[in-house]
């Protein structure tokens, strides 16, 4: 939590480009003489384009960003215009869950809309916005995108120096069996419990039980990662309540300090997003807390509801991923690991064709794309390695298969360092290496016996000496991923 890496401080320097973009976006919206509900709206619109856009290109960045407006615009309409036709109201909110979330099968930019289209039916909720609001929030909303737009793409280009990695491709599949048209029949199910069960509870803040269930469903792919970010999303409410009646409630909705700590609790988001799902949601419930208290309408018993309302959207959330479609922990994790393999050899190869005197082969991409992996399956084998989880044996594996994995990309790294040197010499030895490297991958990924590895006591070719690496951390990861014998890395 306290110490997770920040490379090239690029989580710092995103989440302070967030506080700018969206302090921006409500300074215009202020100057322009809006509503404080327009304001907040055009805020919280600034903050959604900096936060869900992430297309691998600034150019596919730009146009998801100009593509916003486009899904946003309809379904704020449509709340606006619904707003007091309960029955109708709610069908359409799940039919915008269901899109939203199917709309992940096309990749970043589809991910990105969906979630701003259901953000928006979501925040007329929040804000109560009727019919006669819709301009005014029409006008805050475009110019929060261009404020948003403007400090990203001009102000702060801080993706055209430092380009993020594309991130992997979903799992494959088709119909049923595809897991983004799982999670979208998952999703619509656990929030139509979450309405229900949301409206006995509260007919005025029924909204954040569903808006639970969809947060929840955001990342991840499996049932045990859903249940996991559901305890974390609970756990990060709590302590955000906690802090919620200690600094909110006494502030009183004064304007000054509360625009302060509210931009604190953009930084918070952005910087720990990537590192602490429960982090992320102390600062957004904080956030949330104080914005009802720009609105005159925080006490410690809207709050508690707050609480109640989160509990119930994740235990919808559980039970549909558990009775609805499920799609299974190992399955999952035995993809992504194997993915992760795969690129274990391919960035070998690359490296060992560098350094044979190859100008074309680029081993960077390939060490990228391993991070990327490498995070993909931390995520899946989160629910392995979570404190609660009661199965010590599958947890120690677990935690071996991750450390050996982190080992792998270590040493993937060096040698992408040696490649790159155009002073680097090639060993004979490295071809030979770089074949018992591919012979362990398909052993690890195809069930066959891990060949012997002609590990040397030492190795004074640097290259050689990485590549050494990889195959012992291949090597011992055949006893993880295997034993005991019949007995999966995870079952569940």
């Amino acid at each position: 939590m306290f110490v997770a890496p920040d490379p090239g401080r690029l989580r710092l320097r995103n989440a302070t480009r967030a506080v700018v973009g969206v302090a921006v976006a409500v300074a215009v919206s202020e100057l322009c003489g809006l509503s404080l509900t327009a304001s907040i709206t055009g805020g919280l619109a600034a903050l959604l384009a900096l936060f869900t856009v992430t297309d691998a290109t600034v150019r596919d960045q730009r146009i998801t960003t100009v593509l916003l407006p486009v899904a946003g615009f309809p379904v704020l309409a449509l709340a606006t215009t619904l707003h007091g036709m309960t029955p109708a109201r709610d069908a359409a909110f799940l039919a915008v869950v269901f899109c939203g979330v199917y709309a992940r099968r096309w990749g970043p930019r589809g991910h990105a809309l969906g979630i701003f289209a259901f953000m928006n039916f979501f925040i007329t909720q929040f804000l109560h916005a009727v019919p006669a609001q819709l301009p005014e929030l029409y006008t805050a909303v475009g110019l929060a995108l261009f404020a948003a737009g403007a400090t990203r793409f001009v102000l702060w280009p801080i993706e055209r120096h430092t380009p993020p990695a594309a991130a992997p491709p979903a799992l494959p599949g088709s119909g049923l069996a595809r897991p983004t048209t799982r999670q979208a029949f998952q999703a619509t199910a656990a929030s139509a419990l979450a309405l229900l069960v949301g409206q006995l509870l509260s007919e005025e803040r029924w909204y954040w039980a569903v808006g639970t269930v969809w947060w929840i469903f955001v990342n991840t792919a499996s049932r045990g990662e859903t249940l996991v970010r559901g305890f974390r999303r609970l756990f990060g409410t709590v302590i955000g309540i906690a802090v919620g009646l200690l600094v909110a409630i006494p502030l009183h909705g004064a304007p000054a300090p509360t625009a302060a700590l509210v931009a604190v609790c953009v930084f918070g988001i952005f910087y720990s997003a990537a590192v602490s799902y429960s982090w992320m949601m102390l600062a957004v419930t904080v956030m949330v807390s104080l914005l009802y208290g720009l609105l005159g309408v925080l006490d410690p018993s809207l709050l508690g509801l707050r609480l109640a309302e989160t509990g119930v959207g994740a235990l919808c959330a559980a039970l549909a991923v558990v009775l609805v479609l499920p799609v299974t922990t190992h399955a999952t994790n035995d993809a992504w690991i194997q993915r992760a393999l795969h690129c274990v050899h391919a960035a070998t190869a690359e490296a060992t064709a560098r350094l044979a005197g190859d100008e074309g082969a680029d081993p960077t991409t390939r060490v990228a794309e391993l991070e990327q992996l490498l995070g993909r399956v931390r995520l899946s084998v989160a629910p392995l390695v979570h404190p609660l989880n009661p199965m010590l044996g599958r947890k120690r594996r677990a935690r071996r298969v991750l450390a050996l994995l982190d080992d792998c990309a270590r040493e993937i790294r060096g040698l992408a360092a040696v490649a790159a040197d155009p002073e680097a010499s090639h060993d004979a030895r490295l071809a030979a290496a770089c074949w018992r490297v591919e012979a362990a991958v398909e052993a690890l990924t195809g069930g066959g016996d891990v060949p012997e590895s002609a590990i040397e006591a030492t190795a004074t070719e640097p290259a050689l000496a990485h590549l050494h690496g990889v195959e012992r951390a291949l090597a011992d990861l055949a006893k993880p991923l295997r034993a005991p014998s019949r007995s999966p890395l995870v079952g569940t």
